[in-house]
C-alpha cells in the first residue's frame, strides 16, 4: 500500500507516454514528482523543486542527459537513476562515471523501477547522523572519519560521493582480505539491488583515481580476477 511522504522525484523524459506512467506509479507509491522533458528544463526544474532524487533520461532534447548529470552532481550528492536504450551501454558507463548512482535500461518493469527508487533513497537516507556510532578507520594512505563522512589520502582532504566512501569504509574495514564482487554488491547497495557488476567496478575505478599514486597499476585497491577485490593496507605492486 502506498504512504505518503515528503520524498521527491524529478522525472527527466522526453517521452510524455513512459513519462506520465512514471508519475502515475511514483506518485501511487506515495512520492511526489515533477517531469521536465529536456535538459534544459531539467537543470530549472532542479533548483526549483528541489527533488531527493532523479531519474534522468540521457537521450534529451537541448542539453544531453550526461550534461545534466554532470551539472548536477557537481553541486549535489542526490541519488542519480539513469535510463538508458538497451544498446546504449557505453552511454551507462559514462553516466556512472560521471556520478550517477544506478541505471536501468529500457524497456523496464514500473516494479523494477520503483524497486531501485526505494533502494538509492534508502541508501542515502537511511541513517541519521545522531545514530552513526565514532569511528576513525585508517589504512594505507586512507584515513576515514565516518561520523564527519570526512577523508584524508596521503595527508591532504580528499572528497567521495556517498556510495564511495561507503565501498571504501568496507574495504578499511577488512584490510587484506578479499571482498566478492557480490558480497561488495550487497554490502553497499543493498540485497534488492538488480543490476549487474558495472555499476561496482566504475565506483572503484573512480576511488583508485583519488587513492592510486597510480590508478591504471593500483597498489592499494587491487584485484582478484574473477572474485573482486582486496585493499592492501600495504603498497605492493600486483596488477590488475
Amino acid at each position: 500500500m502506498a504512504t505518503t511522504n515528503n520524498t521527491r522525484v524529478l522525472v527527466v523524459e522526453d517521452e510524455e507516454t513512459l513519462a506520465e506512467s512514471i508519475r502515475y506509479n511514483l506518485e501511487r507509491e506515495g512520492y511526489g514528482v515533477a517531469v521536465a522533458a529536456n535538459g534544459r528544463a531539467a537543470l530549472r526544474e532542479f533548483h526549483a523543486y528541489k527533488p531527493d532524487l532523479l531519474l534522468l533520461d540521457l537521450m534529451l532534447p537541448e542539453v544531453s542527459g550526461l550534461d545534466v548529470c554532470r551539472a548536477i552532481r557537481s553541486e549535489s550528492s542526490i541519488p542519480i537513476i539513469i535510463v538508458t536504450a538497451k544498446d546504449a551501454e557505453s552511454d551507462s558507463v559514462a553516466g556512472l562515471e560521471l556520478g550517477a548512482d544506478d541505471y536501468v535500461t529500457k524497456p523496464f518493469s514500473m516494479n523494477e523501477l520503483i524497486a531501485r527508487v526505494r533502494a538509492n533513497l534508502r541508501r542515502a537516507y537511511m541513517a541519521p547522523v545522531d545514530d552513526v556510532p565514532e569511528e576513525r578507520l585508517q589504512a594505507g594512505p586512507v584515513e576515514l572519519d565516518i561520523t564527519r563522512h570526512e577523508a584524508v589520502v596521503a595527508g591532504q582532504p580528499m572528497t567521495f560521493r556517498p556510495k564511495e566512501f561507503a565501498l571504501l569504509s568496507t574495504f578499511l574495514r577488512r584490510p587484506g582480505r578479499l571482498l566478492t564482487r557480490d558480497f561488495l554488491i550487497e554490502e553497499v547497495w543493498g540485497p534488492g539491488y538488480f543490476g549487474d557488476t558495472k555499476t561496482l567496478d566504475v565506483h572503484i575505478k573512480r576511488i583508485r583515481q583519488k587513492i592510486e599514486p597510480d590508478p591504471h597499476r593500483p597498489r592499494y585497491l587491487v584485484t582478484v580476477r574473477g572474485l573482486g577485490y582486496k585493499y592492501m593496507d600495504e603498497a605492493t605492486d600486483q596488477k590488475v
